[in-house]
């Protein structure tokens, strides 16, 4: 009965051992956005890791990454982008309340706003992104009364 015992407690440091070592570091984008939204909830880290079986320092990244960048996904291979989520939101939200402003004043204002340069390209671009189009300025020669006359006769 005692063997039998002492045998019982080595089957379950064992189990605890092989549960401990089937952890996972890696998440992917459904994990990621669950454990984002339970850590937004208010849920403690290692509560998260404990119910979505990864290792804590792995809940513990995502959440400075998402912190600091306001995005859960991973970033893939390519250049960085210059503008993070809520500054593509600012420029979209700016630009749909004033219909005139050009890219290039639109991006003095954004690098006002965000405190580091960005491009009049760039402010074109991401306008592109979200369906929306950067007005150009257009050089207009104003027209005398005589050629106003003659376009409506």
């Amino acid at each position: 009965m005692l063997q039998f015992a002492s045998s019982d407690s080595s089957t379950e440091s064992e189990i605890a051992k092989t549960e401990s070592k089937s952890r996972r570091n890696h998440l992917n984008d459904e994990m990621r956005r669950r454990a984002v939204g339970m850590l937004q909830a208010g849920a403690r880290q290692c509560a998260v890791a404990r119910d979505l079986n990864v290792h804590r320092r792995a809940i513990h990244r995502l959440w400075n990454y998402y912190q600091r960048d306001q995005n859960s996904s991973r970033s893939g291979s390519g250049r960085l982008r210059i503008t993070t989520t809520a500054d593509d939101l600012y420029l979209l939200q700016c630009t749909r309340r004033r219909r005139t402003p050009t890219a290039r004043k639109l991006a003095s204002q954004l690098s006002a706003a965000a405190g580091r340069p960005i491009s009049r390209q760039t402010v074109s671009r991401r306008l592109h992104e979200g369906g929306l189009f950067a007005r150009r300025p257009v050089v207009c020669v104003p027209l005398s009364p005589s050629h106003i006359r003659a376009l409506y006769l």
